[in-house]
């Protein structure tokens, strides 16, 4: 078997991985360590937690032993995708390189940059940045990148998720054209696999497993849900996560719950910590302290649940994982790989459950196909519904009404109010059918007759008396658009009518109006 002391690394550095209960590389390790050691470019390709990081930290404490950094501008730069892989760089970094004399800078944000400055400023031999942070400091002209000997990115395909490939291809183009690259990734997408073939010279491909696999000691296993109601899915949602915590027991002695947003972080662990569970949220959006805070709290035990977003699923190094609890079915098959990676590391044994409604099934069938092999399914502990009549409507939840209710063929039409007039040739054959009919027969033969309905000026005319001893309208008087066309108006003319009674004012009332005149 292949030990430390067999690859050629500096003896300080083989006293350190003995002081911290380590004898024998992983099969990334043994594959990257001696093309590094040489200078070659390297390209190594391994699932989450297989020790990639100790992979090029310890040949870069060893090649960077001799030499001696110069202000502004490092010898060798590491770039994360986040601010905790980026701190737990720094950690191996301290733990590997404690007997050798290195300094190192460590840029992410929420943390100031006056004590960034300071750092930069006396000369650093490690540099570890996530890139935002990095050409932040770099635009202000605190940090020069001429000087950079080795340069690492890591895990590349999460840069990719996360919009960083620009930036990368901006820092690669500030750094030296002779500098050794080392190039790792859990996945190779084809747009790393281009900027691979664009930024690396004849790298050593170094690839362990096959890309995005899962461990083989990782128990799987995806419970098929469905709320009862829409309004009712959330919180039976996480009722069905909290019986699946204990149906575990005492085996699930701390867990990271995933959740796709954020807002669902802070449900799901407000949630968790109001039913007794010991649970803390971490995501972007939350201070750098506070997300320091809480996962110290977890690596120490203090804290057992850790509810988190994708931001956590990279770089945590906590051994002792049990259990890993997907709440969300993540959009991208790769990140189930790297979610479920938190647990099972360094030869343990691992669990991985996952909650999956209907809407998800589609990426569920993408994890399977990636896995080349089905997610064994696991039986609801709380149950539920079925898939196929959840939400439809039974005959006793429907209530007394539902069960007599007409069918819609069999109500009644109801004539159609509308104001359009029939066309002239309908109205003479209407007018000669009932012309010939009977006066009794008419209402039946307008029933059957396809006539609009009565609108409102029709209804106030048929209320008014028999006014046919009237004259003609024609002969009246027509009204002045520019006058009030009245007597004593500016109209001009006679006009009999009275003030105030409308143009249709019934004979019978018209009479006392004129007798009360003559008198």
């Amino acid at each position: 078997m292949t030990k430390f002391s067999d690859l050629n690394l500096s003896p300080k550095v083989v006293k350190a991985i003995e002081e911290a209960g380590y004898e024998s590389p992983t099969p990334i390790q043994a594959g990257a360590i001696p093309p590094a050691l040489e200078g070659r470019d390297v390209l190594g390709i391994a699932q989450t937690g297989t020790g990639k990081t100790a992979g090029f930290v310890l040949p870069m404490i060893t090649l960077l032993a001799r030499g001696r950094a110069r202000a502004r501008m490092p010898r060798s730069l590491v770039l994360c995708p986040t601010r905790e892989l980026a701190a737990q760089v720094a950690e191996n970094f301290d733990t590997y390189a404690k007997h050798v004399k290195l300094t190192k800078a460590l840029l992410i944000g929420g943390v100031s940059f006056k004590e960034q400055d300071k750092l930069i400023d006396k000369g650093v031999d490690v540099l570890i940045a996530t890139p935002g942070r990095l050409l932040d400091h770099f635009e202000r002209g605190k940090l020069l990148l001429t000087g950079v000997q080795i340069m690492v990115i890591d895990e590349a395909d999460r840069m990719l998720d996360m919009g960083f490939i620009p930036d990368i291809e901006r820092i690669f183009s500030l750094t030296p054209f002779t500098r050794q690259t080392l190039f790792f990734s859990a996945t190779m997408a084809p747009e790393i696999e281009r900027i691979t073939n664009t930024f690396l010279s004849n790298p050593a491909r170094v690839e362990v497993a096959r890309q995005a696999s899962a461990s083989e000691t990782i128990t799987q296993g995806v419970v098929m849900f469905k709320g009862s109601r829409r309004d009712r899915e959330a919180s039976e949602k996480r009722k069905l996560l909290r019986a699946l915590i204990d149906g575990e027991g005492d085996l699930c002695s701390n867990a990271i719950i995933f959740c796709n947003r954020k807002t669902d972080v802070d449900i799901v662990a407000k949630s968790l910590k109001k039913n007794g569970y010991d649970a803390a949220p971490i995501h972007g959006d939350l201070d750098q302290s506070q997300r320091t805070r809480t996962l110290d709290g977890f690596r120490d035990g203090a804290l057992r649940f850790l509810v988190a977003s994708d931001v956590a699923a990279r770089g945590l190094d906590v051994p002792s994982v049990s259990h890993v609890f997907n709440f969300d079915v993540p959009s991208h098959a790769e990140d189930y790989v790297h979610r479920i990676g938190r647990t099972g590391r360094a030869g343990r044994l691992g669990k991985a459950m996952m909650i999956c409604n209907p809407r998800d099934e589609k990426n569920l069938a993408a994890i399977d196909a990636l896995l080349q092999k089905e997610i064994p399914r696991i039986e609801n502990p709380i149950g539920g519904p079925a898939p196929d009549t959840a939400d439809a409507p039974t005959k006793d939840s429907a209530g007394p009404e539902s069960s007599t209710e007409e069918k819609p063929e069999d109500k009644p039409a109801k004539p159609r109010r509308t104001r359009s007039r029939r066309k002239p040739s309908d109205a003479a054959q209407t007018q000669e059918a009932t012309a010939a009919q009977p006066s009794e027969a008419k209402p039946e033969i307008a029933a059957q007759q396809d006539t609009p309905a009565p609108t409102e000026q029709t209804e106030q005319a048929a209320a008014r008396p028999d006014t046919s001893d009237e004259a003609p309208r024609e002969d009246k008087p027509k009204r002045s658009r520019g006058g009030r066309g009245r007597s004593g108006g500016n109209g001009g003319g006679s006009d009999n009518r009275t003030v105030g009674m409308g143009d249709h004012m019934p004979s019978f009332i018209a009479l006392s109006f004129e007798e009360r005149r003559a008198s």
